[in-house]
């Protein structure tokens, strides 16, 4: 969402071939929609950069030895044009079950994480706990992930407007004033993407993109 800066050689890599999404699990229209919201925010955690800010406090599921995570999903948002909901009543139960918990692995590692964003967020979507997180999977399978940003070797800094740029050239449908890049402390953090409660498009969502990074340059550690 940020005019885009003069890239130089980091554009390169950036700018190379990038991943498709991955292969949708549901048919058109098949997923129920949420209600009593306004759009989704779909946060793509990058793990490494959550895991060196958050240091020995990090989740040892997503950050212990033999774990081998990029991006990640931190959560799927219910969001109003301004503000959001949370921890609202519902008649699902809060509790999540360890074996969806569990099925969830692959993109959410953390059990926590899992049971944090149903209480928080799921729990404002209108949605059952087994659709929200089907519709957590769904979102995250649409969206492609930049190339760049697989199985990285080695720290980098990059500008925050080379990451969304990475984001938008991956997915050349999603318009810029979708995506926002957020970090904490010096560290790439969050690649935060705006979607339509029946994720069958992009939001415009510009209280998002105040959250934006301001740094410069964020620390992009490489892949664990």
């Amino acid at each position: 969402m940020r005019p885009l800066a003069v890239l130089g050689l980091l554009a390169a890599g950036l700018l190379a071939a990038c991943d498709a999404p991955a292969e949708s699990t549901a048919p058109p229209g098949s997923l129920p929609v949420g209600e009593g919201f306004d759009f989704y925010v779909l946060a793509l955690s990058w793990s490494p950069g959550y895991c060196a800010s958050e240091g020995e406090r990090a989740n040892k599921q997503q950050c212990g030895r033999g774990a081998d995570f990029d991006f990640i999903v931190h959560g799927l948002w219910p969001q109003f044009a301004r503000g959001w909901p949370e921890y609202c009543e519902t008649a699902e139960p809060l509790s999540v079950p360890r074996d969806r918990a569990r099925a969830l692995a692959d993109i959410m590692p953390s059990t926590g994480l899992v049971r944090h964003q149903w209480k928080k967020h799921g729990s404002c979507t209108g949605l059952t706990q087994a659709d929200y997180f089907a519709t957590t999977r769904e979102a995250f399978a649409r969206i492609a992930i930049p190339e760049t940003f697989r199985d990285r070797a080695s720290i980098e800094r990059l500008e925050p407007e080379s990451v969304e740029q990475a984001f938008l050239d991956a997915n050349p449908d999603m318009p810029a004033t979708s995506v926002a890049v957020t970090c904490d402390r010096r560290f790439l953090r969050d690649v935060r993407i705006c979607l339509t409660r029946d994720l069958a498009g992009y939001a415009s969502c510009p209280e998002v993109d105040r959250r934006d990074c301001p740094l410069p340059t964020v620390v992009v550690p490489p892949s664990q």
